[in-house]
């Protein structure tokens, strides 16, 4: 009788780059710190299939920057199963980052979406074995409408490899999977080699941070590449006084809807002459220096406060007022003149806490 073939695990193989790929086969402890250890080793495992791809890289990464660089349409990426899903992040990042991008499903395409490309685009052909089905299948059609092939793939003599124009291999790799089956060390691979052409092309068109911005005016990075008089307190909402004026008159004043810390002290051409705040008042009547405040507001203002122009990015203004441990920020254009304030309680839930990085007791007053 015919002996039963067994399945043994075989020590990791190296990948083209000359790393080890394999994590460990089997999780032998099941305490938490088994489990870490276990987890550490899935992590190493990726980490260096990365890091030796790094050390791989050669002369068709750059043929392929110079292809999708040079492309005048948009860079089509298309994979199926898990690289699909790395195709759809990669161009995603592609078109976040100045390069015009869009997905394309392989098996959609046999259906009517082949109709999204165009000549004057570049495929983008993610697969680690270069022979999943949908993909073969695709080659055909997109090599008669003369487009030109980016492959990410294993092997440069697979079906997509020989079909593409610049192939750029993450080579033999051992899953980290403990079976050596579910994708997961192949897809860190294509993740990150994906990232480097996104990014390299993106320095190439000298992509910047205003660029950025306008592809991304929602969410926490939205707000924080919003320029500052979008998150700004207007001029007439601030609170605001001639030098000459007593600081008694200037607080006896009704308050605007939003109470402001800070009063802005306007000479007489409207430019920004000082600035007095709620932490100034308290100082005054810490020190018991009550005559002062019968005395002109321009007395015991701030001179030459620290402002902000108009149109400086918002993430900039809080770094600024961290920086300089401010509460109240204004802003002011090219004259001098302040058209509004930027107020910390105002960027509380607006900017993430780790950019405000400021502390949660009394804010320190402008200085």
């Amino acid at each position: 009788m015919d002996e039963p073939l067994t399945l043994r695990c075989l020590p990791p193989p190296v990948s083209a780059h000359g790393a080890a790929t394999g994590a460990p086969a089997e999780l032998a402890d099941r305490s938490d710190p088994g489990v870490i250890d276990f987890a550490r080793g899935i992590l190493r495992a990726e980490g260096e299939a990365i890091l030796g791809a790094a050390d791989g890289l050669d002369a068709a990464f750059a043929r392929a920057v110079r292809v999708i660089e040079s492309c005048t349409g948009s860079v089509v990426v298309t994979g199926i199963g898990k690289a699909g899903l790395v195709a759809r992040k990669v161009s995603a990042t592609l078109a976040s980052t100045g390069t015009p991008s869009h997905y394309l499903h392989p098996a959609e395409a046999m259906h009517g979406d082949l109709g999204a490309l165009r000549r004057d685009d570049v495929l983008l052909a993610l697969s680690q074995s270069g022979e999943s089905e949908e993909i073969t299948r695709l080659l055909p059609h997109i090599t008669d409408r003369q487009i030109k092939i980016v492959a990410l793939t294993g092997r440069g003599d697979s079906t997509l490899g020989r079909a593409a124009e610049v192939v750029i291999l993450t080579g033999k790799v051992r899953e980290a999977c403990r079976l050596g089956l579910a994708p997961s060390t192949s897809t860190s691979l294509l993740m990150a080699l994906g990232d480097a052409l996104s990014l390299v092309i993106s320095a190439l068109r000298q992509f910047t941070p205003e660029d950025f911005a306008a592809r991304h005016p929602g969410g926490s990075l939205g707000r924080q590449l919003m320029p500052v008089e979008e998150a700004m307190r207007p001029l007439p909402q601030c609170r605001t006084a001639g030098a000459a004026e007593t600081v008694r008159e200037v607080f006896a004043r009704p308050l605007p809807a939003r109470r402001t810390g800070a009063v802005m002290i306007l000479a007489a051409g409207g430019t920004l002459a000082g600035i007095f705040t709620d932490s100034d008042l308290a100082r005054l009547f810490e020190r018991r220096n009550d005559s002062a405040i019968d005395a002109p507001i321009g007395a015991v203002m701030t001179t030459r406060p620290t402002t902000i122009p108009a149109g400086t990015r918002l993430r900039d203004a809080v770094m600024l007022m961290e920086l300089r441990r401010l509460s109240e920020l204004p802003v002011v254009d090219a004259t001098g003149r302040p058209l509004g304030l930027l107020d910390i309680v105002d960027l509380v839930g607006l900017v993430s806490p780790e950019l405000l990085g400021l502390p949660a007791a009394s804010p320190v007053a402008a200085a």
